[in-house]
């Protein structure tokens, strides 16, 4: 008989880890943790990003796709091949599990931009791989890239996230931060593409919850020339950190606080300075303002981010051990890796936890 799950509008479970020293540990402890939060998914996504996992390539970027038919992998090769120097390339190491069923093309290159296409275009080479990436999932069909950054890599699928991390073998791997997600969708397809975590260049983000903003931030991001083509509504999350972050040169702080403004009577009621800068971010990036329940952890090369709703709407608890920091939607994923944290804390809603690595890990 078939197994029926209920419809669990906060479900989703998520978990971050992060050793500020850089510390490289590998991929089955954070498979351990997603997979005790087995409960808050339905087997329909399941997902994980990994940074520090190609020291030996951490100046290239290191692009992992999918592709459903072999002819659009050939296209990309072919777009990839005027745009960049390739290093290296080939499957994605993979093995049978539980659940995992028809599987894409797996595919994954380390390149570096072309310095004479550096020349012609006059952008630098963080923007040149963004617009790659946009025209490969917006022009090429049936072509996916799942994360494109500098020694880090997206891993997900259709299943289980235990299955999803045993089928891409990340035991094997060893990262200083890992983030991961179970999902559980209700409005959006279950699809390898539509998986969590949404990535672009070093930014990755899980996602539980719903964003009913999607329209108006979709429409804010393509202004700057983003593509939202991936089905779900978690994609534009990843872009707005993109542009917030680096293309605008926001702090994290400042990001998190235009993505989950304050209401105008928490405004109101800052010191003067403070409520000055608040109306200036609440004015400038309104349209940046992420609506509806959700908890989020994105990692970027420096660190690694937990962030809630202004009204705390989903789970999210957070704790540390001497250099590590932990994100979770649930106490008991964190203490199936880290039995007796030095301190466990509920996040306050709209208040983003943010670690950093300490100088010279990345």
């Amino acid at each position: 008989m078939k197994k029926v799950f209920p419809r669990i509008l906060s479900g989703c479970g998520l978990i971050g880890i992060m050793r500020a020293s850089g510390e490289r540990v590998s991929g089955a402890e954070v498979i351990r943790a997603i997979t005790n939060m087995h409960e808050r998914s339905n087997g329909l996504g399941g997902g994980f990003a990994a940074y520090g996992i190609y020291p030996e390539h951490k100046e290239d970027y290191a692009l992992h796709l999918m592709y459903s038919t072999p002819r659009s992998k050939d296209i990309t090769d072919k777009l990839l091949e005027e745009s960049f120097q390739i290093k290296g390339d080939g499957p994605i190491p993979t093995r049978p599990a539980d659940g995992i069923v028809n599987a894409p093309i797996l595919w994954r290159y380390f390149v570096r931009a072309k310095p004479e296409k550096l020349a012609e275009t006059e952008v630098p080479e963080d923007e040149a791989v963004l617009r790659v990436v946009m025209d490969i999932n917006f022009e090429i069909e049936d072509a996916f890239v799942i994360s494109s950054g500098k020694n880090m890599g997206a891993f997900k699928a259709v299943g289980l996230a235990g299955d999803v991390g045993h089928f891409y073998r990340l035991e094997d791997y060893y990262g200083y931060t890992w983030i991961a997600h179970a999902r559980f969708p209700t409005n959006t397809p279950g699809w390898w593409g539509g998986a969590h975590p949404f990535t672009l260049l070093d930014w990755a983000v899980v996602h539980n919850g719903e964003i009913s903003s999607y329209g108006i931030n979709r429409r804010y991001l393509e202004m700057f020339g983003y593509k939202c083509t991936l089905q779900t509504d978690t994609e534009v999350m990843a872009y707005l950190l993109d542009l917030l972050i680096r293309k605008h040169g926001l702090s994290v702080e400042n990001a998190a606080m235009a993505m989950a403004s304050p209401f105008w009577k928490d405004i109101d009621a800052l010191p003067p300075e403070e409520r000055h800068k608040m109306m200036a971010i609440r004015a400038v990036y309104g349209s940046a303002m992420v609506n509806g329940p959700f908890a989020i952890i994105f990692g970027h090369h420096r660190g690694m981010v937990g962030l809630n709703d202004r009204i705390k709407l989903r789970p999210m608890v957070a704790a540390q051990k001497d250099d590590a920091l932990y994100i979770a939607s649930e106490e008991a994923g964190i203490r199936e890796v880290c039995s007796h944290p030095d301190r466990v804390w509920s996040p306050r809603a709209g208040e983003p936890v943010v670690g950093w690595l300490n100088e010279g890990v990345a």
